[in-house]
C-alpha cells in the first residue's frame, strides 16, 4: 500500500505536491470514486486508479531528459494563453514533466523526468539544491548593492536566504553576473535585482548542483548519463 499522491507522481503524473492539488481539486478517482482526502492509500496491483478520466499505471522506464530551454516557452503542462510548452520540443512517448520551473522569458538548463520521487526531492527546500545562472544586468552594481543580495532581502514580505554574486564582466553599461541560489521562488532573481534598481536584460540558468549544459545547444535535449542521475539522486538523500 501507498499513499495516493505519492503513487501518482511515481506515475508520471506530476510533482507529489502538484499530484496533491489534483487530489484537492476532484481530478482523482479511486475505484471509481473521486477521492479528495490525502491520506488515503492505494494497492497499485489491485485498486483502479484515475487522473483526468483515465486509468494511471507507473511507468516501466524512468526518464531524466536535460533541455537546454529557450525564451519564449512556459515550463507547464498547460497554459492558460496556449502559449508553447517546452514539451513541445521534446518528441518521446513517455510522460514527462519539468522539474521546478524556469520563467518564460528565462533560457538555460531545465531537467524534465517521470521520476516522482526525484523531482519531490531536487525542489523541496530543505535540500538546498544549489542552482547557477548568469544575468546580464543593466549598469554597474556597487559592492554595497551586492552585499544586500547576498545577505538576503525582504521580497512579499519572505527574507531570501543568502545568495553567491558575483560580476563577471563588464561590457558598455551592462554587467554579466553570476547568481547562485537554492531557492525558487517566482521571478526571483529578476526580482532581487529589481530591488537594487538593476533591470536584468538577459538570464539563463548554466547548472543545477554540478550538472551543466555543456555544448548542449539551446531548442535541444538530450538523456541524462548514469553519472548525472546517481549524482541527482545522491543529492537529495
Amino acid at each position: 500500500m501507498e499513499r495516493l499522491q505519492k503513487f501518482l507522481a511515481e506515475c508520471g503524473i506530476g510533482s507529489r505536491r502538484k499530484c496533491e492539488q489534483f487530489i484537492r481539486d476532484g481530478f482523482v478517482k479511486v475505484n471509481g470514486k473521486i477521492v479528495k482526502e490525502l491520506g488515503i492509500k492505494v494497492e497499485p496491483l489491485e485498486d483502479k486508479v484515475e487522473y483526468n478520466n483515465k486509468i494511471v499505471t507507473k511507468s516501466e522506464k524512468l526518464i531524466y531528459i536535460m533541455l537546454n530551454k529557450p525564451t519564449g516557452y512556459v515550463t507547464t503542462v498547460k497554459d492558460q494563453f496556449n502559449r508553447a510548452s517546452v514539451l513541445d520540443l521534446i518528441d518521446i512517448k513517455e510522460r514527462i514533466y519539468p522539474v521546478g520551473r524556469l520563467d518564460y522569458n528565462t533560457s538555460g538548463l531545465l531537467l524534465l523526468t517521470n521520476d516522482g520521487a526525484l523531482t519531490y526531492k531536487l525542489t523541496h527546500p530543505k535540500h538546498e539544491v544549489l542552482k547557477t545562472y548568469i544575468a546580464e544586468i543593466k549598469s554597474i552594481p556597487s559592492d554595497i548593492e551586492l552585499e544586500e543580495l547576498r545577505n538576503g532581502i525582504i521580497i512579499d514580505n519572505f527574507k531570501t536566504s543568502k545568495a553567491k554574486i558575483k560580476i563577471l564582466k563588464i561590457k558598455d553599461n551592462t554587467s554579466i553576473v553570476e547568481v547562485q541560489i537554492h531557492e525558487g521562488r517566482n521571478r526571483q532573481i529578476r526580482r532581487m535585482f529589481d530591488y537594487i534598481k538593476h533591470t536584468v536584460i538577459k538570464l539563463k540558468r548554466e547548472k543545477i548542483g554540478e550538472i551543466g549544459l555543456g555544448k548542449l545547444k539551446i531548442g535541444h535535449w538530450r538523456y541524462l548519463n548514469d553519472k548525472e542521475i546517481n549524482y541527482l539522486k545522491k543529492l537529495c538523500l
